[in-house]
C-alpha cells in the first residue's frame, strides 16, 4: 500500500480554504497511486492556540461537520483514505484530534491527542485517553499527534498490537525541529520494527516556522522518502508487502 504525507502552509483560521487544499492533496494522492494520505497537526485550522480558544465554536469541528465535506467527497470520489487533523469537540473542552475517514468518505476512526504539551493545555486543550488504530487494505495502522511521539510507549503499543505502520501528525519548526524530527522518528522506527510517517506543515504556522521535510522511515529506521524544506507537496511511499 503506497501511504503518503501532506505538507502544506494553513491559512491561519480559514477552514473552508484548508479544507480545499485538503481535498486537492486527496485527490492528488490519489492520481499518484496513494491508498491514504496523511495531513500535519490542526492542518484544518492551522496552529493557532489563542484563537481556538477565543471562539471554539466556529474553530473547533465534529467528525461530521459540514464544512469537512470536501474532504470527505474527495474521498469518495478519489478512493483514498484520509487523516484529518483539526481542533476537535469532547466534554473536557477542545482536543488536537484526527479524525479518519475511509475510501468511502465514512469515518473510521478519531484519536485525540494524548500528550497535549504545557501550552496547549493553557488554552484549554484536553488530552486524549485512547490509542487510535484503524485497518486499511488489510493494514492496522497507529496514530499519533506531535508531541506524542516524543513518548515511545505509544510506539511500543502500536508494535504490540501487531500495527503495520505508524503515522504522525505534527509540527516541527525550523528551529531545532529539522534535527529534533531525525533524532526521534528513526528511532521510533528502528526500535519497533515499523514504518513510521511524519506530515508536517512548512512556513508559517501559528508561532512557529515550520521546517517542512515530511518524511517516511522504514522498519530499519532509514529514510525512504522526505519531502522540501521550503515547499508545498505530497511525501508517498509504499508499506506492508
Amino acid at each position: 500500500m503506497i501511504i503518503a504525507a501532506a505538507q502544506f502552509t494553513s491559512r491561519p483560521c480559514d477552514v473552508d480554504a484548508n479544507v480545499a487544499r485538503m481535498a486537492g492533496f486527496v485527490t492528488e494522492a490519489g492520481e499518484r497511486g496513494a491508498s491514504l494520505v496523511v495531513f500535519p497537526e490542526l492542518a484544518v485550522t492551522g496552529y493557532e492556540l489563542p484563537a481556538v480558544q477565543a471562539d471554539p465554536e466556529r474553530l473547533t469541528l465534529a467528525p461530521d461537520d459540514a464544512r469537512l465535506t470536501p474532504i470527505r467527497e474527495a474521498c469518495r470520489t478519489s478512493a483514498v483514505a484520509a487523516v484529518v487533523n483539526c481542533p476537535g469537540r469532547a466534554p473536557a473542552g477542545p482536543t488536537i484530534s484526527s479524525y479518519v475517514y475511509g475510501p468511502d468518505g465514512a469515518l473510521l476512526t478519531r484519536y485525540d491527542k494524548q500528550h497535549v504539551t504545557a501550552t496547549e493545555q493553557a488554552h484549554g486543550f484536553a488530552p486524549g485517553t485512547q490509542d487510535g488504530r484503524f485497518t486499511l487494505d488489510g493494514l492496522t495502522l497507529a496514530l499519533a499527534i506531535c508531541y506524542d511521539a516524543h513518548f515511545p510507549a505509544l510506539a511500543t503499543r502500536a508494535a504490540a498490537d501487531g500495527c503495520h505502520a505508524y503515522l504522525a501528525s505534527s509540527l516541527y519548526g525550523r528551529t531545532g525541529g529539522a534535527e529534533e524530527r531525525m533524532t526521534v522518528f528513526p528511532s521510533l522506527a528502528k526500535d519497533n520494527a515499523l514504518p513510521v510517517l511524519l506530515a508536517n506543515h512548512v512556513g508559517p504556522a501559528g508561532p512557529y516556522d515550520a521546517c517542512g521535510l515530511s518524511a517516511i522511515w522504514g522498519p530499519d529506521g532509514g529514510l525512504v522518502a522526505e519531502g522540501p524544506a521550503d515547499a508545498e507537496g505530497l511525501v508517498l511511499a509504499k508499506v506492508g508487502g
